[in-house]
């Protein structure tokens, strides 16, 4: 009696075992038959499919995993506009250098370019958001080529990848062999219908050719790319000459949040005033006497010494014009093209900026403070926060229209709880926060970065729920931004995932209309109404509370935190009324 041989493992678990042996741990989707096989097989392997209700929720959770983890962030799209809808979600991963691994569908390989459902280019449609692309076209070439997008979605500056998993590669031989020759056999065959037969066996077998001899390997961990000899001296000298230092943190120095105790260790021994963005938000804790956080426009400017680690001059540091023209600028960038955009700096070192102030602190272990040009910064940070304290207490009774938004932002910072982790996800509403609320600590800030994306609130906030069990998760959403994830309410319902979204409702894009209004005298496209967030919330299954007097707010936001906590997301639908608080503030 004989034995037939063993089935050969299906590209689905083939891309699985890839996958678990990288370290992954959540695989973020919308479900599609082209991808079936790999959320089944991840699934088996212990990884958490978790499915949301738009492509691009998928793609901006993996992007906040990846921030948050340091581990790559995965999300599995079906072909066609499966693929097209996460265009947006991968520019800005792209943008803010988060290492994302997109697995995409795709018609069956003989298929292609004959008119099948869903075939379309998508190598040309996502080149120019991808740092690297490819698709695969045998079973056995799955295998490499996704330890390959782990590699390169971390090495140098991190991006986002994409691999094309056309869907006979994923699943069993059998079954796809059955596609192929399912409608033909019999006596009598002609000698077209031979030809194309014995075509297609010979496809087939190419396709699963080798399958036997595959598997996972070790998991991609490239090194972080070192400062270039001599240049930490350099900057070492540099600083010990200057009398009024500025250190400007960015998120890229995060890029290994593993490590961002050592970060924080090496930034205040080095003792220079600090401000922090992006991810670097928090860093410090909330109170550190290093970190400075008003008016950096007028520091930067005062500096004989700006020290940019991870921070571009792009239209952020209004392409390097906020800088005096007489400081030595010094700039550390993993990007080589970052280091001298739109200014050339004294010393400009492409590098990874954690691993040179961490070196730097090294070099100079008394550090370079200078007290006086400190408690300088210092006393501008008080002022303005007396300024900011007197207003939302001014406005505590309320603002034309509804609650103030400093109000609002104070109260919240008053119940926010150590590990509590601030998502950002709006115009007007999210940057008046930024002024007011204090990150407690490392990685406890997510915003968009550098592309300004409205609508990844939900997919960050989704990421942070999952990365950070029993932390409270609190997506700050101005009322427009809301629009674009209200829906995935149904899916922290489904996953059982307490998240706090408090929604700035001031009916409007006020960020725009601000200037629109003022400017051009008309208001087209820029008014909202004060929708029933809350009642939206309510009908996806989370509990919904409208707060529309201050009296009942900071009640409001207890009772939501405590639906959070209990693993029921909550949504707080605040009436804001109008103020001039930001006003002037667009940018472009």
């Amino acid at each position: 009696m004989t034995t037939s041989a063993a089935p050969r493992p299906n590209g689905g678990a083939l891309v699985a075992e890839v996958l678990a042996a990288q370290g992954v741990r959540f695989l973020y989707t919308l479900c599609g038959g082209h991808i079936s096989p790999i959320l089944v097989e991840a699934k088996r392997r212990g990884i958490r499919v978790v499915d949301t209700r738009h492509e691009a929720t998928a793609v901006f959770a993996a992007d906040a995993t990846a921030r948050l983890t340091g581990v790559p962030g995965v999300a599995a799209v079906t072909a066609g506009p499966g693929v097209t809808n996460t265009l947006t979600a991968l520019e800005n991963a792209r943008l803010a250098q988060s290492p994302v691994v997109l697995l995409g569908g795709a018609t069956a390989t003989v298929l292609k370019g004959r008119g099948a459902l869903q075939d379309i280019d998508q190598l040309a449609l996502l080149k120019a958001v991808v740092k690297w692309q490819t698709s695969v076209d045998r079973v056995a070439g799955l295998v490499p080529a996704v330890e390959e997008a782990f590699r390169r979605a971390q090495e140098g500056v991190p991006g986002p990848v994409f691999v094309e998993c056309p869907v006979d590669l994923l699943y069993d031989e059998a079954l796809v062999r059955s596609w192929y020759g399912g409608k033909s056999g019999g006596e009598g065959k002609g000698l077209v219908e031979s030809a194309v037969q014995w075509y297609l066996g010979r496809h087939l077998d190419k396709l699963f050719d080798g399958v036997e001899g595959v598997a996972a390997g070790p998991r991609a961990e490239p090194a972080a790319p070192e400062a270039p000899l001599g240049s930490v001296g350099t900057a070492s000298l540099l600083l010990g000459r200057s009398e009024r230092p500025v250190l400007v943190l960015g998120s890229q120095g995060l890029a290994a949040p593993g490590e961002a105790k050592e970060l924080a260790r090496a930034v205040a021994s080095l003792g220079i005033p600090v401000y922090l963005s992006g991810m670097a938000r928090g860093l410090l804790g909330p109170a550190h006497a290093l970190q400075c956080r008003h008016r950096r426009k007028e520091a930067l400017r005062e500096a004989d010494l700006v020290l940019l680690a991870g921070t571009p001059c792009d239209f952020r540091l209004d392409y390097g014009r906020q800088i005096g023209r007489k400081a030595v600028l010094v700039n550390v960038n993993r990007d080589p093209k970052a280091v001298t955009l739109n200014r050339r700096p004294a010393l400009g070192v492409a590098g990874d900026p954690a691993l040179f102030l961490r070196a730097l602190s090294e070099e100079a272990p008394e550090g370079f403070g200078r007290p006086a040009w400190l408690a300088r910064l210092k006393e501008r940070d008080a002022a303005r926060d007396a300024e900011i304290a007197a207003q939302a207490g001014a406005g505590a009774s309320g603002a034309p229209g509804g609650l103030d938004p400093l109000f609002v932002c104070r109260t919240l910072e008053e119940v926010l709880g150590d590990g509590t982790v601030l998502v950002a996800d709006g115009g007007d509403f999210v940057a008046t926060a930024s002024y007011v609320l204090r990150p407690r600590g490392p990685l406890s800030w997510l915003d968009p970065g550098a592309f300004g994306t409205l609508g990844v609130g939900a997919g960050f906030a989704l990421a942070a729920a999952l990365c950070r069990p029993g932390a409270d998760v609190v997506l700050l959403w101005g009322d427009g931004s809301a629009g674009y994830g209200l829906v995935e309410i149904d899916t922290f319902v489904r996953h059982g995932l307490g998240v706090v979204a408090v929604v700035g409702n001031d009916a409007g894009w006020t960020q725009i209309a601000r200037e629109q209004v003022e400017i051009l005298k008309d208001d087209v496209g820029v008014v909202l109404l004060k929708t029933d967030y809350h009642a939206a919330a309510e009908g996806l299954g989370g509990a919904g509370f409208l707060a529309d007097d201050a009296a009942s707010f900071p009640r409001l936001l207890k009772k939501a935190l405590g639906a959070a906590r209990g693993g029921r997301p909550a949504l707080v639908n605040v009436h804001l009324g109008k103020t001039e608080f930001r006003k002037g503030s667009i940018s472009m």
